[in-house]
């Protein structure tokens, strides 16, 4: 029964549909190990113990019955402290929010509930979802699994926690320039970032409105549709027969190969020769446009995040952690006309951005160009922090700001991620290519 902590989340609905596991003994064993486990108050923020005993009855139920509601229906998950849970306090890793109790689950949970999966509880976050590094000194640090003195990425920190210590066969997170995938890629996981309002954020404690989005941190590319179809209440993604004999993909070599690190850059090479190996055509292509659009990046960031934050933020000041504030109080200064011109300036690089790569199935580059930073220096060292944490999201904020949908896939190296960025509203045929790449990497 150990053994079932460390399944495929499809996997494990198979095996319920198939009666050799109940949704009952299931939901315990991931319980125990939870309260039995030594970072369970570091990754776990609040355990829905008794709301995850009801869903699995009521999923042993459906599937003694012959109804089950879908693929997962019994598959009990993580989500990450930003999704509101009716009579659950959802605080979105701040002190700000403390004791907050919303009336209602968000749309996705109530999505995912309806598809019959299982909620295990809420996972720690970086505060209010603003870094890529996962420390957090205000509620909890999550460990990583690769080294337990480094941070384990963020902000959806908790959420792949929870998945690589075998704490949930899933985790469900948010992404506003690579919350999803850093966490997913330094924890050896697989981790989708949609593209932006294709899932709704109804309920979930924003960041940053106009680029918020909600995606799985899981085991596979099979997990991360079916829990797509979960969260939207759509169709899974056929993922048979897909291949990499003639996907073309483009090595992005504006921004993203700077300063990449010896060991994400070797683990890289290997898996784009794994690729290639595989019947995938790769070219590199330069984009310059994308400059220019990283230089209004951080106006456009901080002031939506102000703009929402601004009044949690300035009555109680001294309870957030410095970094945090600093970031957030960034887009105090940003004037309207600014913020305008940056959108404006932003919108005409995508439509250059979608043309230049339109020919590809993917772009593809390191998913974080840094590993995992050592916790206690990051506390000690703010240049450090401020360093490792613009590094670690910078890769993955492209996909956000072009807005496409992207993929991190593990290369086999600990904490080393290879990144598949495909087009708005593309995650079909990103999940299908990804499936195939993922059978190259082995």
């Amino acid at each position: 029964m150990q053994d079932w902590r460390w399944m495929t989340a499809a996997d494990l609905g198979r095996a319920i549909g198939a009666g050799t596991i109940d949704p009952v003994a299931l939901a315990e064993v991931y319980l125990d190990a939870i309260d039995a486990h030594e970072h369970r108050d570091r990754i776990y923020a609040r355990v829905t113990h008794d709301r995850a005993r009801a869903e699995a009855q009521a999923a042993s139920d459906r599937a003694r019955a012959g109804m089950r509601r879908s693929a997962l229906d019994g598959v009990p998950v993580s989500w990450k402290d930003l999704f509101d849970t009716a009579g659950v306090a959802t605080e979105a890793g701040t002190a700000l929010m403390e004791g907050r109790v919303p009336d209602t689950d968000a749309e996705v949970l109530q999505n995912a509930t309806a598809a019959g999966l299982v909620c295990l509880g809420k996972t720690h976050m970086s505060e209010i979802a603003f870094s890529g590094l996962g420390l957090n000194p205000i509620t909890a640090t999550p460990p990583c699994v690769n080294d337990p003195d480094a941070v384990p990425g963020g902000s959806s920190s908790g959420a792949a926690a929870s998945v690589a210590f075998g704490l949930a066969a899933a985790g469900i997170g948010s992404d506003t320039g690579g919350s999803v995938r850093i966490p997913s890629a330094w924890n050896d996981l697989v981790g989708l970032k949609t593209t932006h309002a294709r899932l709704s954020l109804e309920g979930v404690v924003p960041l940053c409105l106009t680029f918020d989005t909600v995606g799985p941190l899981c085991r596979s590319v099979e997990d991360a549709g079916l829990l797509l179809a979960a969260l939207e209440g759509s169709r899974v993604v056929d993922l048979a027969g897909s291949s990499l004999e003639g996907v073309r993909l483009m090595v992005l070599d504006t921004i993203a190969p700077d300063d990449v690190r010896d060991a994400p850059r070797a683990a890289f090479l290997s898996a784009v020769e794994r690729l290639q190996a595989a019947g995938a055509r790769v070219e590199h292509r330069a984009f310059a446009p994308l400059m220019e659009a990283f230089d209004v990046a951080g106006p456009l960031y901080g002031a939506d995040s102000y703009g929402w934050w601004r009044p949690l933020v300035e009555a109680h000041p001294e309870k957030m952690f410095p970094q945090i504030l600093e970031r957030v109080r960034g887009g105090k200064a940003v004037s309207g006309a600014d913020y305008c011109a940056g959108w404006n300036l932003v919108r005409e690089i995508r439509k250059k951005y979608y043309a230049a790569t339109a020919g590809f199935d993917a772009v593809i580059m390191p998913t974080a160009p840094n590993l995992p930073p050592n916790a206690a220096r990051l506390l000690s060292d703010a240049e450090y922090y401020k360093t490792e944490n613009l590094l670690a999201l910078r890769n993955t904020r492209i996909a956000n700001l072009m807005d496409v949908c992207s993929v991190t896939l593990p290369t086999g190296v600990p904490s080393c991620g290879i990144m598949f960025n495909g087009q708005n509203g593309t995650e079909a045929a990103l999940l299908r290519l990804a499936a195939a790449a993922e059978r190259a990497l082995g």
